[in-house]
């Protein structure tokens, strides 16, 4: 297609940034979509459907929808699973909404959800171009979903259905498997991109994709398996599936790997009920994926208690702490005392980061320090932090 290929170059002179992950992508020819289209493969590519028909367009639109995609993608829109039909509409205004604003082309002629929503009714185009409400720019797909519900509720009626269509598909974006693997991918590529070439961005864009860049992008169950992931030998067992080397008529050894894991609860002075229950609940939560127990350390500026952990343990688990903050203590008995080969720390952050030789993960409880959580992300990785919410 040439006009794509001509878009392509236009907007690599214009961003490197956007040109490096289109680059990336495969290119799918679908006569199924509108104009354009992202998309997953299986083993995690990045698709882009095209429509042929395209050829007949502007390739100055082109080029917007190409930058469109882009940020469709820096904005985890595909995570978004809408309720139905009407719920689906909804999400498609405030995804557009969300990004146009930052795209010249679009921005320029597009119809604010002020004018939508409240006329009941786009343009007369051939497809829409969502902008925000004036009072309103530079916000997430998640707010502008929850004003145009709010709207609709105040106005009394609930006309989605009489606005255009947006000028992309986003259907393909949204049925998507391994999603996990689909954001390491991800993230993977858009942070090499805004690396090389993010300073180049508009400030806007800049903080859009620094924001996704900051969240961690595997979810919590799937961070907490890999970190039962690490095993190492525990206790040998004779098994007649095995034949002895030495004794060929004897049954021989077997190890039954076990994962080493230490759970660190900061127990210290800044540390209230509420987060002490919430670590708790998150504790309980790990144990699901844990067959046996725990190691368990409790610190504030010094180991106070260490204990092991079963399902159900926080019932008679006691609290012992309350005074200064310091995690480092807690991390060398675990490494080194211990055994482990990850560590899992629950605190508020309110300390300096500790300095530890394997595997680690920080769960932040809601008041946490946000100082903390950005050091973190520097010295171990983004998907080494999550946040309680």
């Amino acid at each position: 297609m040439k006009k794509l290929e001509k878009a392509l170059l236009l907007l690599g002179k214009e961003s490197p940034f956007y040109l490096y992950i289109l680059l990336g992508m495969k290119r799918v020819k679908s006569e199924t979509v509108r104009t354009l289209s992202l998309g997953f493969s299986r083993n995690g590519d990045i698709l882009l459907f095209y429509n042929p028909k395209m050829e007949q367009k502007d390739i100055r639109f082109i080029k917007a929808l190409l930058k469109h995609e882009v940020m469709h993608l820096i904005n985890l829109h595909f995570l978004i699973k809408p309720k139905d039909n009407r719920d689906k509409k909804i999400w498609d205004l405030a995804m557009d909404a969300a990004i146009n604003q930052y795209i010249e082309e679009l921005d320029a002629f597009g119809v604010s959800l002020n004018q939508l929503i409240e006329e009941g009714h786009g343009v007369d185009n051939e497809y829409i171009f969502a902008v925000p409400p004036a009072q309103h720019p530079g916000e997430t797909a998640e707010f502008y979903h929850d004003w145009i519900l709010k709207k609709f509720e105040e106005l009394g009626r609930f006309d989605i259905e009489a606005i255009p269509q947006s000028a992309d598909d986003h259907e393909n974006m949204q049925n998507i498997e391994n999603i996990d693997m689909i954001l390491e991918i991800t993230k993977n590529k858009i942070g090499k991109a805004f690396n090389m070439y993010g300073s180049e961005l508009p400030s806007g864009v800049q903080r859009m994709v620094e924001k996704f860049l900051s969240k961690p992008t595997l979810n919590w169950k799937v961070l907490i398996r890999r970190f039962m992931g690490a095993s190492i030998k525990g206790e040998r067992y004779t098994t007649p599936l095995k034949p002895n080397r030495r004794y060929g008529d004897q049954p021989g050894w077997r190890y039954e790997y076990q994962s080493k894991i230490t759970v660190i609860i900061d127990t210290s002075g800044s540390i209230i009920e509420t987060e002490i229950n919430d670590f708790l609940s998150e504790i309980e939560g790990i144990m699901k994926f844990f067959d046996g127990e725990l190691n368990l350390v409790q610190v504030d500026n010094m180991v106070t208690m260490v204990s092991k952990y079963r399902k159900g343990g926080w019932k008679d688990l006691e609290i012992v702490g309350g005074g200064e903050t310091d995690l480092q203590p807690a991390v060398i008995y675990a490494e080194e005392q211990l055994r482990s080969e990850g560590t899992i720390i629950f605190t508020d952050g309110h300390t300096d980061l500790p300095i530890a030789r394997r595997r680690i993960l920080f769960v932040l409880s809601k008041f946490h320090n946000p100082e903390f959580k950005k050091e973190a992300m520097l010295r171990y990785g983004s998907s080494s932090v999550v946040v309680i919410e």
